[in-house]
Formats: structure tokens, C-alpha cells, sequence
């Protein structure tokens, strides 16, 4: 079976932008922007793994008190309840809808770790240049891309709760502390996975390192 190169062992760039192909400049030229949309037209995304790594353990330090401050405040006549994330899952099963409350536990516990988890070996991964199961972590990166979003879900239902409450005046519902730092989680996960290229998953055998740093 032939070798398969890569577009950069081909002297072959890819505008991030609009997708347009340059040849590769030489590297005492200056850098190369794209003449149809503008961008800066590099091989590898600069300074991809610093900013994912900055982003993914801002995100695990900030998913301590997300996990841990109060997720929702609810006061009515009879109680006056705190809720985290966790609690509020027990609540809702407890309360009679335990579909909704796997469905806020996958969101808002198992998504944000598997994300911070999968990000963490994709970055030691691609550090030590390894070729262990490169498609199957190329897949991984495609998987949590698309999940992320629905992190958010935990969020949306504090919110939604918020208004609906407020509308119907028998109880006072009000998000806290937790919500604010859970968000700050997805957002930053998202920004953590967005910044990683991941074509340097295939740059194992290559020798230019540009970007690693």
C-alpha cells in the first residue's frame, strides 16, 4: 500500500477561511494571507495547543465550584431549597421525572468531564507524537466538537425554570453561583476544542514542529 502524504509534505496550504489551496511559502518570505478572504493562511493553526490547554484547565479548575455552589435557589411557602447540579438530579428523580433528570445528569456531569478528559489526551497525545489509534482520536475530536453545545442544557433549564416560575407567582426561583461558573466550564471547553488542530494528531512523522509550542 503507498504512502499517503500530507498536503504540508506536499508544499500544499488550506486557507482555515474560505478552504482555498497556496503553495507554501518559503520561510524567508513574509507570511501568506489569503486573496480571497483575507486570513492569515497557516499549517498549522499558531499556538494551538498553548490556547487549548490554557482554556481546558481554566475549565477544570472552574468545574469544582460548578459542581459544588448552588445551582438553583428555590423559595416558596413551604421550603426554601438550594440545589447543585447534582442535587437537583436526585430532586428530579426523586420528584417523579427520571427521564429529564438523565438527560440534565449526561449534559451537565458526564458530557463536560468526558470533554475535559478527551481533550486531555488528545493534547498529551499529540505532545509525544504518538501513532496510537490516530483515527479513532480523530473520531474522539469530531465527537466532542458536536456534543459540546449541549452542555448547556443545565443552564437553559435554570433559565427556563427562572421564567416560568416568576410567571406562574406562587414560588421565586433564582440561579446561583454554580450557574455562572458552569457556564464559564462549557464556554471554555468549547473554546479549548475549537482552538485545537486537530491535523496534528498525523504530524507524527513529520519533522517540522511548527505551532507545537
Amino acid at each position: 500500500m503507498n504512502r499517503i502524504h500530507s498536503a504540508r509534505q506536499m508544499g500544499l496550504l488550506s486557507c482555515h477561511g474560505c478552504g482555498a489551496i497556496y503553495q507554501q511559502p518559503r520561510r524567508h518570505q513574509a507570511h501568506l494571507y489569503c486573496r480571497r478572504c483575507g486570513v492569515h493562511v497557516c499549517s498549522r493553526r499558531p499556538g494551538s495547543l498553548a490556547i487549548s490547554w490554557a482554556m481546558l484547565i481554566a475549565a477544570a479548575i472552574l468545574y469544582i465550584p460548578a459542581n459544588t455552589l448552588t445551582m438553583m435557589r428555590t423559595t416558596s411557602l413551604l421550603e426554601d431549597r438550594f440545589d447543585t447540579i447534582l442535587s437537583g438530579v436526585v430532586a428530579l428523580w426523586q420528584g417523579g421525572s427520571p427521564e429529564i433528570a438523565i438527560i440534565v445528569f449526561v449534559a451537565s456531569i458526564v458530557v463536560p468531564v468526558a470533554k475535559i478528559i478527551i481533550m486531555a489526551v488528545l493534547l498529551i497525545s499529540v505532545q509525544l507524537k504518538t501513532t496510537w489509534k490516530q483515527p479513532q482520536r480523530a473520531r474522539l475530536y469530531r465527537f466532542i466538537e458536536i456534543i459540546g453545545y449541549w452542555s448547556m442544557l443545565d443552564v437553559f433549564v435554570v433559565a427556563l425554570l427562572v421564567g416560568l416560575v416568576h410567571f406562574r407567582g406562587m414560588a421565586e426561583v433564582l440561579p446561583g453561583g454554580a450557574a455562572i461558573a458552569f457556564a464559564a466550564v462549557v464556554v471554555l471547553t468549547m473554546i479549548s476544542t475549537l482552538s485545537f488542530d486537530p491535523r496534528m494528531i498525523w504530524d507524527t512523522d513529520e519533522t517540522d514542529s511548527e505551532n507545537h509550542e
